[in-house]
């Protein structure tokens, strides 16, 4: 029999209680974070009148404690938030943020994802980021211009871009651990042109790790867990703000269905053949090209609003 019980004096002092909330320590100062108290009791609370309005059972409780138990040892929290479409939702407000204050143009953002790694080698105007040998990838120049709204070239611009390899691992990431910390990442800055170039593999997509907590969970919903092939970047500037955003490889058929929700359309673009790459240094000499700019919004009041504080890895090179 369900019953409900959320509304009742009991539990809602019960919430009061577990968050501590609205509550005065010694000399009447207040006692713990407000900020972290306020957002404990209206998450708690919608978790208490989940279970009442679901009538979820004391079995289905437990069994979600101890799944977050297993998400947390498979350190896969970031990878269940891009596959849950929170990652997405955060972009989503960002953008309807933009909007709200009249601020329109520029690249558009996408998500971060969980595989970025900070300290890459930082090199001017040029990269060859192809560190390790890889027999079931070609050759890949990907370059462009960073440029502000007005068109202009932003010189000094830090271009840092990672992606996978051919069998969808990254560096830092492998779980065969056969790859250099700073395979297929990169950072560039750009001269007074604006430009920037990395010369690199042809990545793959990637699907979550099988027996992981994300894909034991997207199983019970009855979706897949895989992403297009994609190349990730960090564009950051004196006096614009930080760009996050990642392209996809032209042709991939999950483009439209990728289980992180990352694809926008300017995000797609083309794949061209060339000759030429052994002056390149590349591993052929044929090979293929993407150009793709760049564009940066100014900073809101002298802010930059999109800079992220999350937990990132970091090697030294």
């Amino acid at each position: 029999m369900s019953v409900k019980v959320f509304d009742t004096k009991e539990v809602q002092d019960l919430l009061k209680a577990a968050s501590n909330a609205g509550t005065n320590g010694a000399n009447g100062t207040q006692a713990g974070d407000a900020r972290t108290q306020q957002i404990v009791q209206r998450l708690l609370g919608d978790l208490f009148k989940a279970i009442d309005d679901l009538d979820i059972t004391p079995d289905e409780v437990w069994a979600g404690v101890n799944y977050l138990n297993k998400l947390g040892q498979d350190g896969e929290a970031a990878l269940l938030a891009a596959g849950l479409g929170l990652e997405k939702y955060l972009d989503i407000r960002m953008d309807a943020e933009d909007e709200a204050i009249g601020l329109d143009g520029g690249t558009p953002r996408t998500i971060e994802g969980p595989l970025y790694v900070a300290g890459a080698p930082v090199r001017e105007g040029v990269a060859k980021i192809d560190l390790d040998a890889d027999e079931g990838a070609g050759p890949l120049v990907i370059h462009g211009t960073v440029t502000g709204l007005d068109g202009k070239p932003v010189a000094g611009a830090l271009v840092e871009c990672w992606h996978a390899n051919s069998h969808g691992f990254y560096s830092h990431f492998d779980p065969t651990g056969k790859q250099s910390d700073f395979n297929l990442r990169g950072a560039v800055k750009t001269g007074a042109d604006g430009k920037y170039e990395f010369r690199t593999l042809m990545p793959v997509g990637y699907g979550c790790p099988p027996q992981g907590a994300t894909q034991q969970l997207l199983d019970r919903l009855g979706r897949h867990g895989n992403r297009p092939a994609h190349v990730h970047f960090f564009v950051t500037s004196d006096g614009h703000r930080k760009l996050t955003t990642q392209f996809n490889i032209e042709g991939d058929p999950l483009i439209w269905d990728d289980f992180a929700y990352a694809t926008r359309e300017e995000l797609i673009p083309p794949v061209t053949a060339k000759t030429g790459g052994a002056a390149l240094g590349l591993k052929a000499d044929a090979y293929q090209d993407i150009e793709f700019n760049f564009v940066l919004t100014p900073r809101v009041e002298g802010k930059d609003n999109q800079i992220v504080e999350r937990l990132r890895a970091s090697a030294t090179a």
